[in-house]
């Protein structure tokens, strides 16, 4: 399963002078620590929370700060001890350039810069802390020793600047935690039809670490057949559920046990690989196995936490677990591939498939049914984030972006209207770029996060969807 928890290493730093033990105004190790527990203090209070948390230096020296470069190995000794997956240099004055340095590059992860707008100065001219200054020399550092660096400008950190800013890289950081750990198991044979999801499992473990694992269908098959018996009163009551927020149409409670007994034997699998996302055989050999198609389950699944991307799409469930990491588990992602575009609007395009939307995506005013066996409804509206992760002879991009739901006909299975700002021209990206008609989305805007994210995996290129 993916993991939304963070743990971030708070590296408030000031300058190192001579007279520091004794300097007034300009540097003043002081007005520098001033600075540092209001922004500690304003941190922890707006964005602690069950998923995310924060250590900080209080034990390193009467100030709670890192100014002495003889410290460096201390203090990412500590951070790697405590185990946090990303680092947030606060510049409290002018800094220590080299300590900062020094330690991102010790500690290799997802790496914060900023530091407070001085906002005061004294009717004689004093000011006191020069930390967009600072910014610029820490800045050159850590790209000198080749560490990839997020950014909040220099701003007050109350102000939404920061606050968005920040949000963003907890976002950024939750997508480079579960991507560099990322375990795929892909259930059943590639379908044959599709050959358009042909994937190289040998290059994206040896660029990007994922391990790839399989389960073949014999398996899956055994594994069906035991639960389908063995959870028999579990599924009676999944069936009343389903029957409550579905029309079921003719379907029999024998077909929808069936239907559902998929969700068992995904988690299942899940537990037993240690998957994070799983890609799996769908409409060619399921119902010839058991009779049934999993699309339902998918839906369910995707609701509860789980990602299984259908049709064998390996590179989709990357993505599915790309966007569900930036939105920190909060949302569900919806796997909708480019379809058909709109009637009247030379702007929007059918983003549709044929039932493995999650249930808690579905437009209020949107009737669902199992059609022909599969969920049917329509998403709710507004802002969503397309992306599609996607290799093509070892080139591997992020393709993202944000749009807007518009209104459109009524068709069959889940989906939603999706209004672009060139249709032409992302058309003709997808026919000549490395992508497939199979996208995905979440609702909420990330494209902003997604281009960031790309910053810390050098083998992927972030490509705009209006780019």
């Amino acid at each position: 399963m993916l993991d939304f928890k963070l743990k971030i290493g708070l590296v408030p730093n000031v300058r190192n002078l001579g007279d520091f033990k004794t300097r007034k105004g300009i540097f003043e190790p002081a007005k520098g620590v001033e600075n540092k527990n209001k922004a500690v203090k304003f941190i922890r209070d707006n964005f602690s929370d069950e998923i995310t948390e924060f250590v900080d230096l209080e034990w390193l020296n009467e100030l709670g700060v890192l100014y002495d470069n003889n410290d460096c190995d201390k203090v990412a000794d500590y951070l790697k001890n405590e185990k946090v997956d990303a680092i947030f240099i606060m510049n409290c004055n002018f800094g220590n350039e080299e300590a900062c340095g020094r330690v991102a590059k010790a500690m290799h992860l997802p790496t914060l810069l900023w530091g407070p707008q001085d906002m005061v100065f004294e009717p004689d001219g004093m000011r006191y802390t020069d930390a967009q200054c600072g910014l610029f020399a820490i800045s050159k550092q850590l790209k000198r020793y080749n560490v990839p660096f997020s950014y909040i400008e220099n701003s007050p950190v109350e102000s939404e600047t920061f606050k968005e800013g920040f949000k963003k890289f907890l976002s950024v950081a939750t997508m480079v935690k579960n991507f560099k750990n990322l375990a795929i198991t892909q259930v059943g044979t590639r379908l044959n039809p599709f050959k358009s999801m042909l994937t190289n499992e040998l290059e994206l473990t040896e660029k990007f670490g994922f391990n790839m694992q399989t389960v073949n269908m014999a398996v899956v098959t055994d594994k069906f057949n035991k639960l389908y018996a063995s959870k028999a009163a579990e599924l009676c009551g999944d069936i009343e559920r389903i029957k409550e927020l579905y029309d079921v149409a003719d379907l029999t409670d024998d077909a929808l046990k069936k239907m559902l007994t998929f969700v068992y034997v995904y988690k299942e699998i899940f537990e037993e690989t240690g998957a994070d996302v799983l890609t799996t055989e769908c409409w060619t050999s399921m119902p010839l196995a058991v009779g049934a198609n999993p699309c339902l389950a998918m839906s369910v699944l995707y609701d509860m936490g789980y990602i299984v991307a259908c049709e064998s799409d390996v590179c989709g469930a990357v993505t599915c677990a790309l966007l569900r990491s930036a939105a920190r588990g909060k949302e569900a992602p919806l796997f909708g591939e480019f379809t058909v575009r709109h009637p009247e609007n030379k702007n929007a395009e059918l983003l549709w498939h044929c039932g493995p939307f999650p249930y808690s995506t579905k437009a209020e005013d949107s009737a669902a049914k199992l059609f022909n066996t599969k969920p049917s409804f329509r998403a709710k509206d507004g802002t969503y984030t397309l992306a599609r992760f996607q290799g093509e002879r070892g080139n591997y991009k992020l393709l993202g972006g944000n749009y807007h739901t518009v209104d459109g006909p009524h068709t069959f299975g889940t989906y939603m209207w999706a209004e672009f700002g060139d249709m032409s021209k992302l058309e003709k990206k997808l026919i000549y770029g490395p992508y497939v008609h199979h996208m995905t989305e979440i609702y909420g805007g990330y494209s902003d996060v997604l281009e960031e994210f790309c910053r810390y995996i050098p083998e992927l290129e972030f490509d705009p969807v209006e780019g």
